[in-house]
């Protein structure tokens, strides 16, 4: 318990602001790590069996689960925990994603009140599990300006609850100061001043003082990706503002962009964004004529 908890760093999908993410198989346990981030973690487990490690609360669990962890309260990732016909979903989002002055608005104030409980964690009771795990589980079938109403419903809705208890009651303090971040920063400031060139594996684990072997275990536990799939990840979003705010030929964007193979761009932009690059601008020039 007493261990210093690692940063882990979300990555959202290409056009998200929110992490949504359904899991019906049992996790791995090396995914279940003693961690914390700056995002606040929605989870739901509508089956399952694990232990439930949040601050300085630990429980186990043999049955469904509702769970609101606040933003950088240390918690570990739930193992062995979904049982037959089981399903997890996992919400995580920045508390201002909608703006620094939103949860100042008179309309948000129970929200705010909310988020300000979680910092402490809150599991909810069997009267709200009933009302809000299937709104969580549609979740995913959403995307953009519907999802981000359908989780403001959910938190309104969460905010008003009153069977839930707090996990972390005493406030016990955890370490989550800068320096656990540092690591995960420099990899990502480093990506984002040479992204645009080849970027080899010994260079990036050079800039940590890390091995290689070392430093692509650390990057995929703390983002969940590995190191090639973000930087492609980051290529393409900045392609996809070249193709809104330039005139240049996709060819050249492509090579602007990092990409030294055009087919390879082509076939890494309709994985990430759903679309080819030429149709993604023609439909955005569309959008704003």
């Amino acid at each position: 318990m007493n261990n210093k908890p690692t940063y882990e760093k979300i990555t959202p999908e290409f056009g998200n602001s929110i992490l949504v993410a359904q899991n019906t198989k049992k996790r791995k346990r090396g995914l279940a790590f003693w961690h914390f981030h700056p995002e606040v973690e929605l989870v739901y487990v509508n089956k399952g069996k694990g232990k439930c490690h949040i601050g300085n609360h630990l429980s186990y669990f043999n049955n469904s689960q509702l769970i609101l962890i606040g933003s950088n309260l240390p918690h570990n990732g739930f193992a062995d925990r979904l049982t037959s016909k089981g399903k997890e979903t996992l919400i995580q989002f920045k508390t201002d994603f909608l703006g620094k002055e939103f949860y100042n608005l008179p309309e948000m104030q129970h929200i705010s009140l909310l988020l300000e409980k979680a910092k402490r964690g809150i599991r909810f009771k069997p009267d709200t599990k009933k009302i809000i795990g299937p709104k969580i589980e549609k979740l995913p079938k959403y995307e953009g300006f519907k999802r981000v109403i359908k989780l403001l419903e959910i938190l309104h809705i969460l905010s008003l609850a009153e069977d839930y208890e707090l996990l972390n009651v005493d406030g016990f303090a955890f370490e989550t100061q800068p320096q656990d971040s540092v690591k995960i920063d420099t990899i990502f400031k480093y990506i984002n001043n040479n992204f645009q060139r080849h970027i080899s594996l010994d260079e990036i684990a050079e800039e940590v003082n890390m091995t290689v072997p070392a430093f692509c275990r650390y990057f995929k536990k703390v983002t969940g990706k590995t190191f090639t799939k973000l930087v492609n990840e980051y290529r393409v979003v900045f392609a996809t503002k070249l193709l809104l705010e330039s005139q240049s030929s996709i060819t050249d964007i492509c090579y602007e962009s990092g990409f030294n193979n055009f087919s390879h761009f082509n076939k890494l932009f309709k994985e990430i964004t759903g679309k080819s690059a030429s149709k993604y601008r023609s439909e955005m020039k569309l959008m704003i004529q």
